[in-house]
């Protein structure tokens, strides 16, 4: 007879006893134990590099019909290692493109994620990491992916990068699970307060380091008391360079779980918590404006004390319910009072069988931009295979997985915005793949709601309560044709709604095709095409691009 496992807080399978109000909030309160994914298996080593050399042409469509054409030249690497005790992915490129025309503009673009664990005692303590950088358009409102071969001032480079130790061990029928982790996100742009004509300027992410740390210490039912129960602390804070702007958030709860069939417990939770977001303001000239710098941002005025924008303190809790039928199929749904309003949150992962997957998570959580990219890094697989633009090369949003019943994580709906702001984040992310004989595929899609947060009397004042919306969706189909030949495929669409005066719709379409065949063990040639579509509420006309490809690549 199959026997199901409740911990007390019934945690996803990938984290062992954690706090669903934490793991809400950034992904991984206690700590994952990421060895249990490898088995006790040979360790293995895969290791790609390679060298690219391509002529591009882009086409503007509409308004204009400019062609302008590129010289890229790339370098990169896609790696997997898998050990008893270790394991991660990387996907990094480098590439400079030389253009041709007045209107082409040279650019140099590093690109590429990473995410691995080694397990410094075995399964008891691992540490863990990962890394991100990727370019974006910067609109008005926010940020839509375009084709960054344009070259327009409004495309800005991303970094993000974190760390941190897990434990999990055990004193009798209590597992304890603890975890500390540090993250710093990095956003360039050379210009922050983008302008369009005649809209006002917007304040853009610059960066922020973010902190968590969490303890849990829980029984199983039945080891002891019929009845899981388990106590727990934790402290999160989000440091933003823009005003100076801080959340912090510091909790303790207890819960327990109860059993009500062997796939089937209903779980609570009730405890304190302390959430408080402040800032300052800029600094005012004579005239009562803010100040901006010499890198285009607003210069912060750190002689005034912090001004709160949001707090709250008092009770919380939360009750739900945890199905798991098999070892493929995990279900939570929890609902409670949180942030002085009714929260919602929980998760869903299939996987039908060994080449399939379905993952489904529904969130709520208070956080500026850095720490919300740290969370969805923190949550990709430690082994994947990243999904990249067939003609430019930049990373689409979205990873696969190494074994098919992984499933797939994307990113997209973190960059459906690159505000300055602190933001209440509501939303769902939903992603699909598998594996059908030499084909792999794979669709992700999600609505993201962020509720800015702002001080009054700052510069930042206009934007509290003010709500974006963004809806997004990303598809890719790769596979080989043949011993010689293979191809890949991309789609994205983007729909970014803002409650800004200032920030309209902006609605980003596209998709890219791509084709490689080996001319040699090392060689290979590829032609790729392109299309992108951009239609913004602020700007005069529409941009509609087509783009093509060809080139050499070769592997080592």
């Amino acid at each position: 007879m199959k026997r199901i496992v409740f911990t007390s807080m019934g945690a996803v399978a990938a984290i062992a006893a954690a706090s669903p109000l934490a793991a809400q909030d950034y992904g991984e309160s206690e700590g994952r134990d990421e060895s249990r994914s490898i088995g006790a298996g040979a360790g293995r080593a895969t290791v790609e590099p390679y060298i690219e050399v391509s002529q591009i042409a882009v086409a503007e469509l509409s308004p204009g019909n400019d062609v302008v054409t590129y010289t890229q030249l790339a370098a990169g690497v896609d790696a997997t290692v898998t050990g008893r005790n270790t394991g991660g992915s990387v996907s990094l490129r480098y590439e400079k493109n030389i253009g041709y025309g007045d209107n082409a503009l040279d650019s140099d673009t590093l690109s590429g994620v990473a995410r691995g664990y080694a397990s410094i005692v075995p399964r008891t303590l691992t540490v863990e990491a990962g890394a991100l950088a990727a370019r974006t358009r910067v609109d008005s409102n926010g940020g839509a992916t375009l084709n960054p071969l344009i070259g327009e001032e409004s495309e800005s480079n991303i970094y993000s990068v974190y760390a941190g130790p897990n434990l999990h061990t055990s004193a009798g029928d209590v597992e304890i699970n603890a975890n500390y982790r540090a993250g710093y996100t990095k956003v360039e742009q050379p210009d922050s307060l983008v302008v369009t004509p005649g809209a006002d300027p917007v304040d853009v992410f610059d960066d922020s380091l973010s902190q968590s740390a969490g303890i849990h210490l829980a029984t199983r039912p039945g080891e002891p008391l019929p009845v899981g129960l388990g106590v727990g602390a934790g402290w999160n804070q989000e440091d933003v360079s823009n005003l100076d702007q801080r959340v912090r958030d510091m909790y303790v709860r207890g819960d327990v779980t109860v059993p009500v069939g062997q796939s089937l417990a209903v779980v609570a939770g009730v405890g304190y918590e302390d959430v408080e977001v402040s800032s300052r303001d800029a600094v005012r000239d004579v005239n009562g404006d803010p100040v901006i710098g010499d890198d285009g941002r607003l210069v912060t005025d750190k002689s005034q004390p912090r001004i709160i924008a949001y707090e709250t303190s008092g009770m919380i809790w939360d009750a739900g319910v945890i199905w798991r039928p098999s070892t493929r199929t995990a279900f939570e749904a929890h609902v409670g009072r949180r942030y002085d309003s009714t929260t919602y949150y929980g998760s869903f992962a299939w996987a039908p069988d060994s080449r399939s997957a379905v993952n489904v998570s529904v969130y709520d959580t208070v956080s500026g931009f850095g720490n919300q990219l740290n969370t969805a890094l923190a949550n990709l697989p430690a082994e994947f295979t990243a999904n990249r633009n067939a003609l430019t090369g930049d990373l689409f949003g979205c990873v696969a997985g190494a074994e098919a019943d992984e499933g797939s994580s994307c990113l997209n709906g973190v960059f459906s915005s690159v505000r300055g702001s602190v933001f209440r984040s509501r939303g769902v992310a939903a992603n699909y793949s598998t594996t059908v004989g030499r084909l792999s595929t794979g669709l992700g899609f999600g609505y993201d709601r962020r509720k800015f947060i702002a001080a009054p009397g700052t510069v930042l004042a206009a934007a509290n309560g003010v709500i974006d919306e963004s809806y997004y969706a990303a598809w890719y189909l790769s596979g080989s044709i043949d011993a010689r030949s293979a191809f890949s495929t991309n789609a994205y669409a983007t729909l970014v709604e803002s409650g800004f005066d200032s920030g309209g719709d902006v609605m980003a379409v596209g998709a890219s095709a791509s084709y490689s065949r080996s001319l040699t063990p090392r060689l290979s040639a590829r032609a790729a095409i392109a299309l992108d579509h951009i239609d913004s509420d602020i700007s005069i006309e529409d941009i509609t691009t087509a783009s093509a490809l060809v080139g050499l690549r070769l592997g080592f």
